[in-house]
């Protein structure tokens, strides 16, 4: 597997001398969980403390990302991320509203990249297909654009939050690019697309030379229940394959693990069937056995 990150959704990006192996994600130590970003952003306020909840709405936390101090605009596009995120606030029934936020993330380039980070996030949230064309933008920057790596994870996660069609040209591009973190996000992403170019991508994704993008694809192909995604699952339910990637933590075996097992009780492949009989009768988690124990139950 390629070196992990420690983040804030994507961690500081690494340093630029050797190709980027994996983008240093504020999200993706394992982008194959789909909340990584925002449990980061969470991790993030809870450990700075500099964000409070002030019960502001949307349009509110709008107008300061436009003209409040440098400090106080990146938080609050993450306030109004987590506002999107509630979807309870009436002013998102209002059709300007999103043409505004898309203005004021297109016209944050030069600005702190924190803004446009969770600017991106609040966009995925809204979940308004005129937002693509700016994410698509973000996610791959073309000309003399300057390319933040963060950033277009971000922008990656919301084009697939979104679930626009036309984002899936971008997104297959960049499942097929050099940068490894940014091929993470993409495969990630394009799971939420039914279309035969998405899968396509994704059964060439599962033969990538990095392990976690493998299983990301893996993943994105068991929600169509496809068998093709069959034998990268069979290996990350495999204790024994498991221990041989050196640079993964107990913890994060256990994870994949039962991401890996959730994911196989939707493909149907005899072979998944007989693993996972296996995990529920001797596996030396109780968790595991009690998801795989589940997983047969619901398997097709």
């Amino acid at each position: 597997m390629d070196g992990t990150e420690t983040p804030t959704e994507p961690r500081e990006a690494e340093p630029a001398a050797a190709p980027r192996q994996t983008t240093p994600f504020l999200v993706l130590q394992f982008f194959i969980f789909p909340m990584a970003i925002v449990a980061v952003c969470v991790t993030v306020f809870v450990i700075f403390g500099l964000i409070a909840s002030e019960g502001k709405g949307a349009r509110a936390y709008l107008d300061e990302v436009r003209t409040g101090s440098a400090n106080r605009r990146w938080q609050a596009a993450f306030e109004l991320s987590k506002v999107l995120q509630a979807r309870k606030d009436p002013s998102l029934a209002d059709p300007a509203f999103a043409d505004e936020l898309v203005r004021v993330f297109a016209g944050a380039g030069t600005d702190d990249p924190r803004v446009r980070r969770y600017l991106a996030l609040a966009l995925g949230r809204l979940g308004d297909k005129r937002a693509v064309p700016a994410l698509v933008q973000a996610a791959d920057p073309q000309g003399d654009t300057p390319a933040d790596a963060d950033t277009q994870v971000y922008a990656v996660w919301a084009l697939g939050a979104i679930g626009d069609p036309a984002a899936v040209p971008t997104l297959v591009k960049l499942a097929r690019g050099e940068d490894a973190g940014l091929r993470k996000a993409a495969v990630h992403a394009l799971g939420s697309f039914p279309g035969e170019e998405a899968r396509a991508a994704l059964v060439v994704a599962i033969n990538d030379p990095v392990e976690d993008v493998r299983w990301n694809a893996a993943v994105a192909l068991a929600r169509r229940r496809d068998p093709a995604a069959a034998p990268v699952l069979l290996q990350m339910i495999d204790r024994r394959h498991l221990a041989t990637i050196t640079d993964l933590t107990a913890e994060q075996r256990e994870e994949a693990v039962l991401q890996g097992v959730q994911a196989a009780a939707v493909v149907p492949d005899p072979a998944l069937r007989t693993s996972l009989e296996s995990l529920r009768d001797s596996d030396p988690s109780m968790k595991v056995r009690a998801a795989a124990r589940a997983a047969l139950a619901g398997a097709p």
